[in-house]
């Protein structure tokens, strides 16, 4: 991110006074003085006349997006495609998790670390629920293997959810996210992934009133429940 939008974000000073305290040499970067079109990197040290920049507490945002398929789930900015430029946000949010740019549906967006923390913590078993067609017809097998569990990576997927939809289409709801999990589970067992979408994170589902490529911000409800989920060490799902 450019110095300037980066120090404009934090509420200290606009970008034009920004500009004019780098000019005078008031701004370093990791130590060294800060010029004209430097950027900042997660974890670098920013300081104004030595000392830190106050950061403004920022109001929480929780976004779900039904993605659409060649987003790609980061916020390095050099990626076509990236979501955060997709979403255009006015504040700084980032993605819970990833979904592969070939598939779609659900994901959350947020400034809030602390629901990230909790949602990828693996050990809590939280469920995200997919729809998947495949290119050939899905047999009893297929469906036992995939929920008992299927060796990819050198390590055999934790039991789950599968259900039979019609020919081509099951449901799957997964507690572990595993690299390319559901479409390298298939490929374990012969059958290639034609379309995957997410339709659940825990309580958030997605909706048809929500079209791909639209997103809104989570209600009052939805984000109460998820919350409560969250902080209960004993729930799982």
């Amino acid at each position: 991110m450019l110095i300037n939008k980066y120090i404009s974000e934090t509420g200290y000073c606009s970008r034009r006074e920004t500009t004019r305290r780098i000019a005078a040499g008031r701004i370093t970067i990791n130590g060294k003085v800060c010029v004209k079109g430097d950027t900042v990197q997660p974890g670098d040290v920013v300081l104004m006349d030595g000392e830190s920049i106050p950061q403004r507490n920022p109001e929480a945002v929780y976004i779900l997006l039904n993605k659409p398929v060649g987003i790609v789930c980061t916020a390095a900015e050099h990626v076509e495609g990236n979501i955060i430029q997709y979403i255009n946000y006015p504040a700084r949010i980032f993605a819970v998790g990833r979904l592969d740019k070939a598939s779609e549906g659900l994901i959350l967006l947020t400034n809030d670390g602390d629901i990230v923390n909790k949602m990828m913590r693996s050990e809590h078993n939280h469920e995200k629920e997919y729809i998947v067609t495949v290119d050939k017809p899905i047999s009893d097998s297929f469906v036992q293997q995939m929920s008992a569990g299927v060796e990819i990576l050198n390590v055999v997927t934790k039991p789950c959810e599968v259900k039979k939809e019609n020919e081509k289409v099951f449901r799957i709801i997964l507690t572990q996210g595993l690299n390319l999990q559901i479409r390298r589970m298939c490929k374990a067992l012969g059958y290639r992934v034609l379309k995957l979408e997410r339709v659940r994170i825990m309580n958030i589902t997605l909706d048809e009133r929500l079209k791909r490529g639209e997103w809104r911000h989570l209600q009052k409800q939805e984000l109460e429940l998820l919350m409560s989920r969250l902080n209960d060490p004993g729930y799982e799902g």
